[in-house]
């Protein structure tokens, strides 16, 4: 068994392990798969593309949570997690590159933000994501955060991006009251909005709002990445009992879950 931290610990789920990359090779081994996932995969424009990598300035104040595959030797799943602590010494949270935060980060408490998450192709529809989210969940609630705070990623159908669409299939008391809405730097061009539901709520997403997080407004076009980001807050006060309810009983059963791409 391996360490999250000092004090966080996660048990394996067959032959897969969740924890803290603790090597420099492991966190390239990660940002391998994200390119993998994000530039081969999704379209992404990085400006790190020429290396075969996908990494940024932010990745040096995170900690690289990651799905170990130890039968096959490889990392199979990852989300980057990143502290309020980080995000100080950093100057930011990433979210703050394409929302006004200043709501949210007014709230009492401390902040985790995570994101780059996903999933190696070859183990979308297993358990990956489901310890992956078991090891955050710990992680969280053993640092006593307060909130969980990200961008969830909705890639675009035939027709364009479903904004509407998405908003209709999210239940109101997942909807952010007025005092935390967030304004996006950049919103989805009107050209590229659509009515028709063509690609559904991401599964990441779906779990986020099962578990009672927070859509904080309008999304925010990312041209760079061609989706677009809603960004979610995660009250943990509410968590714990949703997460043993659910999340934990799905991951000590190893049910499977439904195939992912990224968030």
């Amino acid at each position: 068994m391996k360490k999250l931290t000092a004090e966080v610990q996660v048990k394996s789920a067959k032959r897969l392990e969740c924890f803290i990359a603790d090597s420099d090779a492991m966190i390239k081994e990660a940002q391998i798969l994200r390119y993998r996932v994000f530039a081969k995969e999704m379209g992404a424009k990085l400006k790190s593309e020429s290396e075969g990598l996908d990494h940024d300035e932010v990745d040096e104040y995170c900690d690289h949570l990651i799905v170990y595959d130890n039968v096959n030797n490889k990392i199979v799943g990852y989300t980057r997690l990143l502290t309020q602590h980080q995000a100080e010494r950093l100057g930011r949270f990433y979210s703050q590159g394409e929302f006004n935060l200043d709501q949210v980060l007014a709230l009492p408490g401390r902040f985790l933000e995570i994101g780059r998450t996903c999933v190696d192709p070859d183990y979308r529809g297993g358990a990956v994501l489901t310890t992956l989210w078991s090891a955050l969940v710990e992680y969280a609630l053993k640092g006593q955060f307060n909130y969980l705070l990200g961008c969830a990623s909705i890639t675009p159908g035939p027709s364009g991006f479903a904004v509407d669409a998405v908003y209709r299939n999210i239940d109101a008391k997942n909807i952010a009251p007025a005092s935390i809405q967030v304004t996006p730097s950049i919103p989805v061009p009107g050209h590229l909005r659509c009515g028709r539901d063509e690609s559904g709520i991401p599964p990441l997403l779906k779990a986020y709002l099962r578990f009672g997080a927070l859509i904080c407004g309008e999304p925010c076009w990312d041209e760079d990445f061609n989706c677009m980001d809603l960004f979610v807050l995660l009250p943990l006060d509410q968590l714990q009992e949703r997460y043993s309810k659910h999340y934990m009983r799905d991951y000590q059963a190893g049910h499977e879950i439904e195939n992912t791409a990224a968030l």
